[in-house]
């Protein structure tokens, strides 16, 4: 047996849909023979530097009727060592992250793959987000969100190690129920009702 085991990337994805990007269906069917795609390898080692697992890409040398799918390792391992490339894997959609065709679905985790800055309130401690403005953007790959639960003292933000600049996905993931608001303009500014739970627009502080 090998010391690998492929992981089911829909569970996965099913549990961060905001963060795990999973090709669909639609778009798996499209594999063919002659393709790469790519897959996650997890393993376990005593060596505490090494990750969890590996993702990997396969080489794609036949699609069987029952949509199982038959390829070689198309990849150098880094971290498993009974495996190589050229080493014979079988695995069926459940196990796909990435084909070498665009995918025509909405795919959330590009579309919420901009920072934001947000309070560990959210992040650590689970608290729901209170109040979200957003700022004109600081860097390119910044969404100008900020997210706080709302119960933050001037000291606590004051500690910058009290605040993490993550993806907007990564708040999502934690609470969504703010994201009708994400296309708002910068200057914007909500927070939620206490009584009703919905968000209200109020002035940037």
């Amino acid at each position: 047996m090998p010391s690998w085991k492929l992981e089911n990337a829909d569970l996965i994805a099913a549990a961060n849909k905001y963060t795990f990007f999973k090709p669909s269906r639609a778009t798996i069917a499209k594999v063919a023979p002659g393709e790469v795609v790519k897959l996650i390898f997890s393993f376990e080692s005593d060596d505490p530097d090494a990750p969890s697992a590996e993702r990997m890409w396969v080489l794609v040398d036949k699609v069987e009727p029952d949509g199982r799918f038959l390829g070689r390792l198309d990849n150098h391992p880094g971290w498993i060592k009974d495996s190589k490339a050229g080493d014979p894997v079988e695995f069926d959609a459940s196990h796909i992250i990435s084909t070498e065709h665009p995918e025509e679905g909405e795919d959330l985790p590009s579309r919420y793959a901009k920072r934001c800055f947000v309070t560990h309130r959210i992040l650590c401690d689970g608290v729901p987000v209170g109040c979200l403005y957003r700022e004109e953007p600081d860097r390119e790959d910044d969404s100008g969100w900020r997210f706080l639960a709302g119960d933050e003292t001037e000291a606590y933000m004051e500690d910058s190690d009290n605040c993490s600049y993550v993806s907007v996905g990564a708040v999502l993931a934690m609470d969504d129920t703010f994201i009708h608001l994400l296309d708002a303009e910068a200057g914007a500014a909500f927070e939620r009702d206490e009584e009703t739970g919905s968000f209200i627009a109020c002035e940037c502080d």
